[in-house]
């Protein structure tokens, strides 16, 4: 044995090649004859073929009294067509071995189509179908209205779900939907019918208002065909330009508790808004805002969860809201986390001595290089499938954004320097402009949040 281990040879050690230079998939744009707007990738390989389809029906335009319409349109759009029933159609989709996706939010409405390439045409025709000829039965609409409102309890009860209610409450007039639930409060939802589904649906969703985004190995596929035969076959009428409000919020500095009596726990959401990502400042901004908070080595992580043993995480991030050319649009900026009930006031304490350090000091090199590392470095492993490509363009279609928005971020988010990270961060989380939010019990964290001096302190029922 011994003897055999002496002469035995290994096969050399692989070496990695040189890297090979990747870029953010370019589209190629087109359209139907119909106006429909069309954004192709070709990705070899890609078997499994995404389709995002970008509808203009923003919840802005839902109409007085009936917030949460949209959603409900959106769910009953696969609920049965002109040919089929609800049934049927789910049944075909399974055929197809697709899965069929919608929601709605601010931008607007949005349908996920994920299908075997071989069966594409096929899923097309029925996603076209449900466009162009949805069937909003009576019954089916009803039950998504009651499945709705059966949601709306369990929301209420999640802590990070309130917060966010109670923060866009706080910080939005209360004329602004932006101030409202997104999918709708129980008393709009129980008002919601087929005829106000329908009514919305034949207001606001049209072919030349409609932009889809197909990525995925095109090979041996007809595309150019398989459009024109299933959404190039939707027809409509011409759309009105529509005027989006500008978004307004009111950040003066204060702190709103939810009242949990009991709760072990106290959930944190503090933000405000602030730069879109048509301000020069975005790249900036998400390069500062991930060395705050973004990764488990920000300065947060590193104070409230390694040092203090606070937390299990807290998070910085920015979530566009509106994303528009003409300047109407903002994002949400906020820190997220939860710590327990005892730990409150000095969390918060610490939160706010990590802000302003950072203020008086600035970010690092190091921290700016990890970052940029973490951002730009790990892009080629986030775009691996085809649904990851087609929800970022199908993003920057619905916030007007150019079609190599993603790539340029990528290079200007590795030219952004120190500095101007900084100071994008501390202008994103000024510590005198932060509307508080914290989900807990009362009559522990009150009178520990007021001596902080962060702002008034106001209490609400949960």
């Amino acid at each position: 044995m011994s003897d055999a281990a002496a002469t035995m040879t290994f096969h050399p050690q692989p070496q990695p090649g040189a890297a090979t230079p990747w870029a953010f998939p370019a589209p190629e744009r087109g359209q139907l004859p119909n106006g429909l707007t069309v954004l192709r990738c070709h990705r070899p390989g890609q078997q499994v073929v995404a389709v995002e389809i970008n509808l203009d029906a923003p919840l802005e335009a839902e109409p007085a009294g009936l917030d949460g319409v949209s959603t409900i349109m959106a769910r009953a759009l696969s609920e049965g067509t002109d040919k089929l029933t609800a049934e049927e159609f789910a049944a075909e989709l399974e055929r197809c071995g697709a899965t069929l996706d919608a929601h709605a939010d601010h931008p607007g409405v949005r349908i996920s189509l994920e299908v075997p390439a071989s069966r594409l045409v096929k899923a097309l025709g029925l996603l076209a179908d449900a466009l162009r000829a949805p069937a909003f039965p009576d019954g089916e609409v009803e039950r998504l209205v009651r499945n709705r409102l059966d949601e709306i309890p369990h929301e209420l009860a999640n802590p990070a779900r309130r917060a966010a209610m109670a923060l866009s409450a706080q910080l939005f007039p209360a004329g602004s939907r932006m101030s409202r639930p997104r999918q709708g409060t129980e008393e709009s939802v129980e008002r919601i019918d087929a005829a106000s589904v329908r009514a919305f649906y034949e207001a606001h969703v049209r072919p030349v208002t409609t932009t889809a985004v197909v990525v995925g190995d095109f090979t041996g596929l007809d595309l150019d065909a398989a459009l024109a035969d299933t959404l190039g076959a939707w027809t409509g009428s011409p759309a009105a330009p529509r005027q989006a409000p500008p978004i307004t919020a009111d950040d003066t500095g204060r702190v709103v508790i939810v009242d949990r009596p009991g709760a072990v726990q106290t959930q944190l959401l503090i933000g405000r808004i602030g730069a879109d990502r048509h301000d020069r400042v975005w790249p900036a901004q998400v390069l500062g805002t991930y060395c705050l908070g973004g990764t488990l080595t920000s300065r947060l992580d590193r104070v409230l969860r390694e040092e203090k043993g606070y937390t299990y995480g807290v998070r910085a991030f920015g979530q566009v809201l509106r994303s528009t050319t003409d300047g109407t649009g903002a994002a949400m900026l906020a820190i997220s986390g939860s710590v327990d009930t005892a730990s409150t006031g000095p969390a918060l304490d610490d939160l706010w001595t990590v802000l302003r350090t950072l203020a008086a000091e600035g970010l690092t090199d190091a921290e700016r290089d990890v970052a940029v590392q973490n951002l730009v470095g790990v892009a080629p492993l986030k775009y691996e499938t085809a649904a990851a490509v087609a929800g970022t363009l199908a993003d920057q279609v619905e916030q007007q954004l150019p079609d190599d928005f993603q790539a340029r971020l990528y290079e200007r988010l590795a030219a952004t320097g120190t500095v101007e990270a900084t100071a994008a961060v501390v202008n994103a989380f000024p510590v005198d402009r932060l509307v508080t939010v914290l989900v807990g019990d009362a009559a522990q964290i009150e009178e520990p949040v007021k001596a902080l001096g962060i702002g008034e302190v106001t209490v609400v029922t949960g």
